[in-house]
């Protein structure tokens, strides 16, 4: 392979000689999602301790398109820019239906902002940046790897843990434990949750592929998606590329899949080569895969708290599986942050409201991709067809066309932390150039005042200010006058015509989940 799966020390951990201190927060799950949560925690000063039963990243590429928000997000904790260094920039995307292109797109067709529209990177990229990234926080974040939980019990005001570990079992006590452990949360099982949704039975190849040059009609690096294509005729062909010179090779295969049998060199090559006809390659990994779209009726349990696919799942149509748990680490970290500093457990219920409603919209977008990809009927079958013969010579059929609504931040606008109707409140901020920086740069991680004329503006204690500067970028993208109130998160939660003190003290106290 072309990633070195190099495993993570074992340490016995102080719990096996000693009762250990009470722990602010236990978090199961030592992938992108529990990591990111460390690390988002660890950044408002609250300690953590992680438990994961494995030693090494995930192994295949998985998850590896991330999107521009996400990457906002990253920023904040601190692999951003690494990611953006390491990763394959991409915003065009092109639609085929059999050999002829139907259109293509421009995810980001404006400047002024850091981080492009996605990046494809490998999710054990991901995986060893966020790993490194909690080690340089080692004074908030103890990371234990060979420490399988195998029960937990909530006592009302704190949880216990058991856990096995190579050298025998022990107990922790955690104020909130954070289930991060993926779609398989065997915190969900145990605790008999229901996770109701749709199970889509056609079956999808993932074929990693090291090329030497690429097969692209282009030096850019694109997304291709192909309904009909005539190298696998009747089905859906998706193809990008990763670093390394790695090609994501995605192939439909239909409900009645045997997939010990596809998931073969002897099946396998002979559809790569379909492809890309006598280039040389490499088979870097591949995978057979049905996936369901489902998610717990709510993320938060008593004191167990549900993020990532242990909460919710997606198809990986539109890249809204990976995205949308690093969001919902977002909206939890400084909330739990604030709750375990004293704050109103009513921040808690936000999380909730908040990313069950999310995660309800990834769910929609996914599935509705996927039933315009696999007809279940004769209509639909009609119907998408139809509108990929129209969609070359008529631009409102390209519309209808679905091959996975790429990744987008939701909107919290009308939910209960949110204060006044402007059209900006409840969405994420929206990047621009700060001097030799950027806004993202200067207006996450703590609520801020975001100013946008000389008014003697302030914000109550704990609030910090920033200015925009009077610019046509910064006028096009928030206006000319008044001031928004940012949470750490990003999400702008008000708007003020005026300087009114009291008006924007009522609106912090609100977005803390406390009665103005």
């Amino acid at each position: 392979m072309a990633y070195d799966y190099a495993p993570f020390p074992y340490g016995a951990p102080p719990g096996l000689t000693a009762p250990e201190p009470r722990h602010p927060a236990a978090i199961v799950g030592a992938g992108p999602i529990g990591l990111a949560m460390a690390i988002d925690l660890a950044q408002h000063g609250i300690s953590s301790v992680v438990l994961d039963d494995n030693n090494v990243v995930s192994v295949g590429s998985r998850a590896i398109c991330w999107a521009k928000r996400t990457l906002e997000i990253f920023d904040r904790l601190g692999v951003g820019e690494r990611m953006l260094d390491k990763g394959v920039t991409w915003k065009v995307g092109r639609l085929f239906h059999g050999g002829d292109e139907v259109y293509s797109f421009d995810l980001l067709p404006e400047d002024g902002h850091k981080y492009p529209a996605f990046i494809n990177l490998q999710q054990y990229y991901v995986e060893q940046y966020l790993v490194e990234r909690a080690q340089d926080l080692s004074d908030y974040i103890d990371l234990r790897f060979l420490n399988k939980v195998t029960d937990h019990t909530d006592h009302g005001d704190h949880v216990t843990l058991d856990i096995e570990t190579p050298d025998g079992p022990y107990q922790i006590e955690a104020d909130y434990y954070i289930a991060a452990e993926g779609a398989g949360s065997a915190t969900r099982k145990r605790m008999n949750l229901p996770f109701e949704g749709q199970t889509f039975e056609e079956h999808f190849l993932i074929v990693d592929v090291e090329l030497p040059d690429s097969p692209f009609a282009t030096d850019d690096p694109e997304r291709w998606f192909w309904f009909a294509p005539p190298f696998h005729p009747g089905q859906s062909a998706l193809l990008h590329k990763q670093p390394d010179n790695i090609y994501r090779i995605d192939l439909q295969l239909g409900p009645d899949t045997d997939p010990k049998t596809e998931a073969t060199e002897e099946k396998v090559i002979p559809r790569i080569k379909a492809i890309i006809g006598d280039m040389d390659f490499r088979l870097d990994w591949m995978s057979v895969y049905k996936f369901r779209c489902a998610k717990l009726d709510n993320f938060v349990h008593g004191r167990v708290l549900f993020v990532g696919d242990s909460a919710h799942v997606v198809s990986p149509f539109g890249a809204r599986g990976g995205n949308g748990g690093i969001q919902d680490v977002d909206n939890l970290g400084w909330k739990l942050a604030a709750v375990l500093n004293g704050a109103s457990n009513t921040l808690l219920d936000s999380y909730n409201e908040e990313r069950t409603h999310s995660s309800r919209e990834n769910i929609l977008n996914s599935s509705r991709a996927t039933n315009f990809m696999t007809p279940k009927s004769e209509i639909e079958t009609l119907f998408r067809n139809e509108t990929l013969n129209l969609a070359g010579k008529h631009p409102f059929a390209r519309k209808l066309i679905n091959s996975g609504r790429l990744s987008q931040p939701c909107t919290l606008a009308d939910m209960t932390l949110q204060t006044g109707t402007h059209p900006l409140v409840g969405h994420s901020l929206i990047d621009m150039p700060m001097g030799n920086g950027w806004l993202i740069e200067q207006a996450q991680g703590q609520f801020t005042l975001l100013t946008l004329d000389d008014a003697n503006w302030s914000g109550p204690h704990g609030v910090r200010t920033v200015h925009l500067a009077a610019t046509q970028t910064a006028a096009q993208r928030y206006g000319r006058a008044g001031a928004f109130l940012v949470r750490p998160d990003g999400h702008i939660c008000a708007y003020f015509e005026t300087p009114d003190m009291q008006a924007i003290s009522s609106a912090y106290t609100k977005a803390m989940g406390r009665r103005t």
